[in-house]
């Protein structure tokens, strides 16, 4: 039997918890903390697989064996190892508080609603992705992903940035601090979670819950035109959105860009679906716009004032997936910038026939497969007399590639 035993962020640690085992594996703080049977083996957790070896020989002899960890260890923790490679029948595991409920507690506020994502050993990209898009975030941290590392990310960015470390030691700090003060500071090793939150300080706890996690996605998508703020009807219409957005695959966890975003309605659908979103408009009057419709459906879309290819350069991460607006004669350069730095997918929305070659040429040239539709779509209007007729919207193609070869190694689950 393999007994799993979650210490440090709760309640004071028994140090008889590994009474009777021939075998105690840990942290070195975890095992400092402890009373160790005499004669007992005691590993120092590193490396895990060597850790992993030695276990399997106790647990063929039948001799007990106890594993010390953070917090939960079944959250995020050494328990999904032990159950792949041993069999969940025998371990007995015995949870500890999560640092992720103890920073929270230590700030008064729930934490039903919030994504926890961890960062350790992992991609940072999808933790900064996810404070970007939401409103309250827990970060598991980890070498290269910490509280500087996320700050440098999120400068752009208004949020509160709580750093919980050494939680539940004699040394335990928590401070709120904005993403360039974190930037700027060397926060050494004992870091045990950071909490991003929206806006300047940390909010009200919100209405009551009944699922746990983020608010849920929306009921629908492909809004209706009205839905925004544009001018003289020069928006993606909805039609074509709702294919737009199937193609882009927007998703908790990525980041999207939207180059030539007039309206900044496919911009804020994506950021309805999770995903943070960088929206790319040349007009001072269009940046007001997406700014606006952003505000007014509760998404937060980076706006960049600039006109592309040109200022795509000053954007310091690849998106996964990129939506083209607009035309122009400078279109397929712009295609072309864009696939360059797209880690999955491209789309591209235009209305002539002509830029259609040369987009597929920039898409195929970048290694993305290409394939597109016309949409031509007709509406019910009415008539005078209490009868309907169809009116046609102007057609428009929509192209998209595909990488063949993904750059992305998807969202962590």
């Amino acid at each position: 039997m393999i007994t799993v035993v979650g210490m440090g962020a709760g309640a004071p640690v028994d140090t008889r918890v590994a009474a009777g085992a021939e075998l105690v594996v840990g942290g070195r703080r975890h095992l400092d903390a402890v009373r160790l049977p005499e004669g007992a083996e005691r590993i120092v957790l590193g490396p895990l697989a060597p850790a992993l070896d030695t276990v399997e020989t106790y647990v063929a002899e039948g001799r007990p064996v106890v594993v010390l960890a953070s917090g939960d260890p079944g959250f995020f923790g050494i328990v999904r190892v032990l159950a792949e490679r041993f069999g969940a029948e025998r371990l007995d595991v015995r949870p500890g508080v999560p640092s992720v409920a103890a920073a929270f507690a230590r700030i008064g506020l729930p934490w039903d609603d919030a994504v926890v994502v961890s960062a350790h050993g992992r991609d940072p990209r999808t933790a900064v992705n996810l404070c970007r898009a939401l409103p309250k975030v827990a970060v598991l941290t980890g070498p290269g992903a910490g509280p500087a590392e996320l700050g440098a990310a999120l400068r752009d960015h208004e949020r509160l940035l709580v750093v919980a470390s050494a939680l539940g030691c004699a040394g335990e700090r928590v401070e709120r601090v904005t993403p360039a003060e974190a930037a700027a500071r060397d926060w050494g090793t004992a870091v045990s979670v950071v909490l991003c939150l929206a806006g300047t300080r940390a909010p009200g706890p919100g209405p009551v819950r009944t699922v746990a996690g983020p608010p849920a996605g929306p009921a629908g998508w492909a809004l209706e035109e009205a839905e925004f703020t544009h001018r003289d009807s020069m928006i993606t219409k909805s039609e074509v959105r709702a294919l737009a957005l199937a193609r882009l695959g927007p998703r908790p966890g990525e980041l999207v860009w939207d180059v030539g975003a007039g309206s900044g309605s496919v911009a804020v659908e994506c950021a309805r679906l999770g995903a943070a979103v960088t929206a790319v408009e040349k007009t001072p009057d269009g940046v007001e716009r997406v700014r606006a419709n952003a505000v007014a459906h509760g998404v937060d879309v980076q706006v960049v004032h600039g006109a592309a290819p040109e200022v795509l350069a000053g954007l310091e991460d690849d998106p996964d997936a990129v939506f083209v607006g607009g035309g122009g004669r400078e279109l397929p350069a712009v295609v072309t910038a864009c696939a360059r730095r797209a880690r999955r997918t491209v789309v591209v929305a235009l209305a002539a026939l002509d830029r259609v070659p040369a987009v597929r040429e920039a898409l195929a040239g970048a290694g993305f497969g290409c394939d597109g539709v016309l949409l031509q779509s007709s509406r019910l209007a009415p008539l005078p007399g209490d009868v309907t007729r169809l009116a046609a919207t102007n057609p428009v193609f929509l192209l998209w590639g595909v990488r063949s070869h993904g750059r992305t190694e998807g969202v962590d689950q």
